[in-house]
């Protein structure tokens, strides 16, 4: 029996969920949601990069979506610079007892101790309500940080820290709003972005750390986080835009999960949007960037992980894996109890049904 769902977002992850949900015979599309009237009316095919009509069009009515009656619901609309907003959405689709799998907001990945519980009660209380849960997830935060060195701590006799790393250039990333107005690329050394206004890494990555920690079984006595950018040393253009020589061209942040006045759980991003910047951060494992999990303890690990595709590069691979995760969680978070679920909560998913020859 295929499970109905609608999509709420088409943008740079929404478009490869919404692509998966047309062609994966578990889901029946039952609606779209869009934040542009540019997009009003258009098919979901049209809106995925599919030829054959789906009859589907897109709407910026969230209540006309609900009244399709789905199941699930994948969100991946922009939450980064419109959170109250996407929290409201999260209420409503909860309360209307419609299931949610999404990639946005990041922090409600694990948001115990990140969020303030006024944040967090109102979600709580329309899963309980609508008898609905909750899965956030993704490639970072997401998978790249809470799954696989969960894993690899399962194996352990005993851990002294876990570093989760996003080693990427980001030159090929098209969203201006993202890289521009919420990472500050291109923008002033002295002009201080979104991401890096103080308590906001700790607020959007927070959620990693102490996800990691719930999974050592430790409670953090504090996070704490710091950053340091790098100017171009000339003009240069990337997908989003222009960067002018001077401005931030690179960012390197940690956030930290402190016990005991060690670092016990660490959040490390290293983006460039040239590969010549800054040579001496840390390198990835293939061109283009790739994520890392070190893990010191007994015995110790170090993980690379290298994402690509056919259909092009690593940002691309991201933004699949990304859309991939959540929409493969759909089946087990329609059997989780109501409430947020997160990666220590559903058994592991394995891609089952996914097998495709070449």
């Amino acid at each position: 029996m295929t499970i109905k769902v609608a999509a709420i977002g088409t943008g740079n992850v929404g478009r490869h969920a919404l692509r998966q949900l047309i062609t994966d015979p578990r889901f029946e599309l039952a609606a779209v949601w869009v934040s542009s009237e540019s997009k009003v009316g258009k098919d979901a095919a049209e809106l995925a990069g599919l030829p054959n009509s789906t009859g589907i069009v897109a709407t910026t009515d969230l209540d006309a979506v609900l009244a399709t009656d789905p199941r699930c619901a994948v969100y991946t609309a922009m939450a980064d610079n419109r959170l109250v907003e996407a929290l409201e959405d999260y209420r409503r689709i909860l309360a209307a007892g419609v299931n949610v799998v999404g990639s946005s907001a990041v922090f409600l990945q694990h948001p115990w101790g990140v969020l303030p519980d006024e944040m967090i009660k109102p979600i709580e209380e329309a899963a309980q309500q609508g008898n609905s849960t909750i899965f956030v997830n993704g490639i970072d935060p997401g998978f790249a940080n809470d799954l696989l060195p969960l894993a690899l701590a399962g194996t352990c006799q005993s851990i002294k820290q876990i570093r989760c790393m996003e080693i990427i250039n980001y030159d090929t990333y098209d969203s201006a709003t993202v890289m521009f107005d919420v990472m500050g690329f291109g923008k002033p050394l002295d002009e201080t972005p979104m991401l890096l206004q103080p308590g906001v890494l700790s607020l959007a990555w927070g959620s990693v750390v102490r996800q990691l920690a719930a999974g050592l079984g430790i409670e953090l006595d504090e996070v704490t986080e710091t950053f340091v950018r790098e100017p171009a040393p000339e003009d240069f253009d990337i997908a989003a835009g222009h960067i002018e020589e001077g401005t931030a061209a690179a960012l390197r942040f940690e956030v930290r999960g402190m016990k005991d006045g060690e670092i016990a759980t660490v959040l490390e991003h290293v983006t460039r949007l040239r590969d010549d910047l800054r040579p001496d951060w840390p390198q990835p494992a293939q061109d283009g960037g790739s994520y890392r999990v070190v893990v010191t303890g007994e015995p110790s690990y170090t993980l690379d992980l290298c994402q690509s595709s056919p259909n092009g590069d690593h940002n691309h691979a991201g933004l699949v894996a990304t859309a991939a995760r959540v929409v493969n969680a759909i089946p087990a978070v329609l059997d989780a109890p109501p409430g947020i679920s997160t990666t220590l909560d559903l058994p592991l998913i394995t891609g089952k049904g996914l097998y495709a020859r070449s």
